[in-house]
């Protein structure tokens, strides 16, 4: 099968395609038409992942396709329509993956839809429904909401009946997160004066973000009274300091996202997501909005796209099937 190999860590340009032995059946075994790209293989290929398995390997985390086999009382069959959380080795013509990792397609989505869920819609989830409580009425501030994070958590916040304010650095990236149903979209420049003029001084009820960086001060002064931060990634780079004085003032909360170490650690919890998150996918309240498919040979040039934030929507590897 082709796959994609990080066999150094010097960075997207080194991806390799090569031609590896398929899986051996065992797990769920999908035929692969699409990869969704994330920025944790960005950081992979240079060796600054938390996750950094020993090279070389295959990456990529969420995939969507076909099931060819799978376990006796895995709950899947051939010919099954999923897409999955491998964790590892989705940027593959095959992929092996734990059942409890699989998840049912819903029939009006395409295989690139699929690719583009499980990583920002299950994260957004755990983010705004488990780590964050949001509530109907709430106000959600949301970074980066041209990005594939970004439209889930505007998606998300609008389907559980709050109100959101994007920020994205682009007129056409604010285009994208208004039409993910956000109320307004602002510039990073100056979003937290325009924050307090659209909430009429009150600041918002949850900041989302996955950019880190300078902005996160002027996120904490976004906050209203009793308001939570997510902390969910860094893709500006930087990884920034809180003095806790803010948090104090108006009983703010910075609030950790770590997925990934709760599923993990928590067997069946994957599963109880997806039964809560299936039927607004189902309903179409939770589109993803791809905006880029590449075939899965140009692996680099997709890593190198999302590296310079320079995509609108979800960057999509395709296998051609």
């Amino acid at each position: 099968m082709r796959a994609i190999q990080i066999s150094s860590h010097d960075g997207p340009a080194a991806l390799e395609v090569v031609d590896l032995p398929e899986p051996e059946p065992g797990a769920v075994l999908i035929d692969v038409h699409a990869s969704g790209v994330t920025f944790p293989e960005v950081l992979q290929s240079r060796g600054k992942y938390q996750i950094s398995p020993p090279l070389p390997f295959v990456p990529g985390s969420e995939v969507a396709g076909v099931v060819r086999s799978a376990p006796e009382g895995s709950g899947f069959a051939a010919g099954d329509r999923v897409c999955a959380f491998p964790g590892l080795g989705g940027f593959a013509e095959v992929v092996s993956t734990d059942p409890a990792q699989v998840f049912r397609l819903p029939d009006s989505m395409t295989f690139a839809q699929g690719a583009s869920i499980p990583m920002n819609v299950l994260t957004v989830h755990f983010a705004l429904a488990h780590r964050g409580r949001l509530q109907p009425g709430e106000t959600v501030l949301v970074h980066g909401a041209g990005g594939g994070i970004g439209i889930a958590a505007t998606q998300f916040a609008v389907a559980s009946g709050a109100r959101v304010i994007a920020v994205a650095s682009s007129e056409e990236k604010r285009e994208l997160a208004l039409r993910a149903g956000a109320s307004d979209a602002v510039a990073p420049e100056g979003f937290k004066d325009a924050v307090m003029e659209l909430t009429g001084g009150k600041g918002v009820d949850i900041v989302v973000d996955p950019v880190g960086g300078d902005r996160f001060t002027d996120s904490i002064r976004s906050l209203g009274q009793e308001g939570r931060i997510l902390v969910i990634g860094f893709t500006g780079g930087e990884i920034p300091t809180v003095k806790v004085n803010r948090l104090l003032l108006g009983n703010k909360s910075a609030v950790g996202v770590g997925w990934g170490e709760y599923w993990m650690s928590n067997p069946g919890y994957l599963q109880k997501q997806w039964a809560e998150v299936e039927p607004l996918l189902a309903a179409g309240k939770l589109d993803p909005l791809v905006g880029v498919e590449l075939p899965l040979d140009r692996a680099a040039e997709a890593l190198e796209l999302m590296d310079s934030r320079g995509a609108v929507g979800k960057i999509v590897l395709t296998t051609g099937r």
